[in-house]
């Protein structure tokens, strides 16, 4: 089954990512990619192909370089339901922050993706907000450096060279979540950053260095959504009073004042 590897590794009693199923062919072939802040930062490049997501974990991120070949490891397929997933994986296989980093369309410029995937020499167009234009994805049977024997899971990913190509930084000049516009520490706050306190995913190193100053600021949101929303409460209650205290004025002003109370003890 196209899916086994991928639900034997997780625990869907504990993981908010969705268990997901093989999903029916269409004619548009979505893609995503995922910054993922586990045990490292790196970023999922998944192609929606035969009703699931193949997938790569990329550890330096797509460049849109063509002279600079990025490493992605092949890893397991993933449900199509996987590719809107934004959210923390609190323990377990891949616990950490998932970003929806870019998503849209993506196109074969090959006849046959089976055979290119066998081969080893797949080209395809992009159509996302932030990688777009003509890329391949190149196996390298474990040649490259940094892919410590990864043997037949190394693969690398390159931009051709087109009208979307250049020396631009992408991964640094657009951060943020295609789908929330937040970056990890937003994602972070949605949740409770408790859960880090006893199973941070990533323990020294940049990356645990990263994850320390994200729980902080994290923490900081969650504390600065607290303290708004105790302040609109108290803004609420102090309305409320107000509104109660004029309702009370405008019911004494029905009563009689003291002219005309003089006045009614004066008519015969």
């Amino acid at each position: 089954m196209a899916l086994e590897e991928y639900k034997r590794k997780r625990n869907f009693q504990k993981t908010p990512e969705p268990e997901g199923k093989v999903a029916p062919k269409r004619e548009e072939r979505f893609f995503c990619v995922q910054k993922h802040l586990a045990s490292h930062l790196h970023y999922d490049f998944r192609l929606e192909h035969n009703g699931v997501l193949l997938s790569w974990a990329v550890p330096k991120g797509p460049s849109l370089d063509p002279k600079t070949k990025r490493l992605a490891m092949h890893v397991e397929d993933h449900p199509v339901a996987y590719g809107e997933f934004e959210g923390v994986i609190p323990e377990g296989y891949g616990a950490g922050i998932v970003m929806l980093w870019d998503r849209g369309t993506w196109t074969p410029e090959v006849d046959d993706v089976e055979a290119a995937l066998k081969k080893g020499d797949l080209k395809f167009t992009l159509n996302g907000y932030k990688l777009k234009g003509s890329w391949v994805l190149v196996k390298t049977g474990g040649r490259y450096a940094g892919a410590r024997g990864g043997g037949d899971r190394s693969w690398l990913l390159i931009k051709h060279r087109d009208d979307w190509a250049g020396d631009l930084d992408i991964t640094e000049f657009a951060p943020r979540s295609v789908k929330s516009d937040g970056d990890f520490e937003d994602i972070l706050a949605e949740d409770t950053p408790a859960v880090w306190q006893s199973h941070r995913p990533a323990k020294g190193g940049d990356a645990g260095a990263m994850l320390a100053q994200i729980i902080e600021r994290a923490a900081a949101l969650k504390a600065g959504k607290a303290a708004g929303a105790k302040g609109k409460r108290a803004t609420e209650v102090k309305k409320k009073g107000a509104t109660t205290a004029t309702g009370g004025s405008r019911k004494s002003s029905n009563q009689p004042t003291a002219s005309k109370r003089k006045t009614a003890r004066r008519s015969p």
